[in-house]
């Protein structure tokens, strides 16, 4: 095996690919010639990412809801009718939900749970016979840095990116000896979308729901270009798992120090830096 793996002529999936992280990983494989099978819900943002990605010899665009079983259990015979086949999976597609346990409903808790976490499992369901299939394949799972820590506010999108690192760590196990490895993905605070297509739980008033987005985003600054081709050498390099921004490793470096005072910690960091620390 070489040291690296040639992204030069396979073929990628990638789910999110309209926008944000999702864009930028598209745009990375396609300067190394990958063949790119585009998935998401907005079909203008993957047209505009497929003209970003325009170096790619092999590009397909596909309206895909990832929380609909059905949907995503057909979309391998799609993806073969532009393709030739499957090397990289890349589960991406995900949302965020704004509120603290008691203010989400049980609604709320499982529509991010079937696409951040059920439509990861169903897509490695459905394209893992592929993956099996080719010479050497890799499985890209985007979990968060709120799958390395959980903060309060938080608690559906934490369970569903510690539920994605859980299952992308123990399948790591299960597939080895076959061509098929796993990345992992931490990223930090990337500048997307993601804080202003937040659902908020309908119990947050409206003061409340008008400071929280606002809050959020203020931490989202490491471009999604750097982000993008971050992940994508780590999936060249074969890493297991790949902590995107100086947040998600400052953040991962504390949790292994104090596993159950990091937040605490965490919080006094902050506080020192809006006082003006670097």
């Amino acid at each position: 095996m070489s040291a690296e793996m040639a992204l030069s002529g396979r073929n990628a999936v990638i789910t999110g690919a309209a926008s944000g992280i999702g864009r930028a990983i598209a745009v990375s494989l396609a300067r190394r010639g990958c063949g790119l099978a585009l998935a998401d819900l907005d079909e203008a943002g993957l047209e505009q990412t497929a003209r970003l990605a325009g170096r790619a010899s092999r590009i397909s665009c596909h309206r895909l809801d990832v929380a609909d079983p059905a949907a995503v259990a057909a979309f391998p015979e799609q993806v073969l009718l532009a393709h030739d086949g499957v090397d990289v999976l890349v589960n991406n597609a995900g949302v965020a939900l704004g509120g603290s346990f008691a203010q989400l409903s049980q609604a709320d808790f499982e529509w991010l749970f079937a696409i951040n976490f059920w439509g990861v499992v169903r897509m490695t369901r459905a394209f893992l016979p592929l993956l099996r299939a080719r010479d050497e394949a890799r499985i890209v799972n985007l979990s968060s840095l709120f799958g390395l820590i959980a903060p309060p506010g938080q608690t559906a999108y934490v369970a569903s990116k510690f539920a994605v690192r859980g299952f992308s760590e123990s399948l790591r196990q299960e597939l080895r000896g076959t061509p098929v490895g796993i990345t992992v993905v931490h990223p930090g605070g990337v500048a997307t979308a993601i804080a202003r297509s937040a659902r908020l739980a309908a119990a947050l008033d409206a003061e409340e729901a008008a400071r929280a987005v606002p809050r959020f985003e203020a931490m989202l600054t490491l471009p999604p270009e750097i982000a993008g081709e971050t992940i994508v050498r780590a999936m060249e390099r074969r890493r297991p798992r790949v902590l995107v921004g100086r947040d998600a490793r400052i953040a991962s470096a504390v949790e292994r120090l104090a596993p159950v005072s990091y937040w605490r910690l965490l919080e006094r960091m902050g506080r020192r830096g809006d006082r003006g620390g670097n």
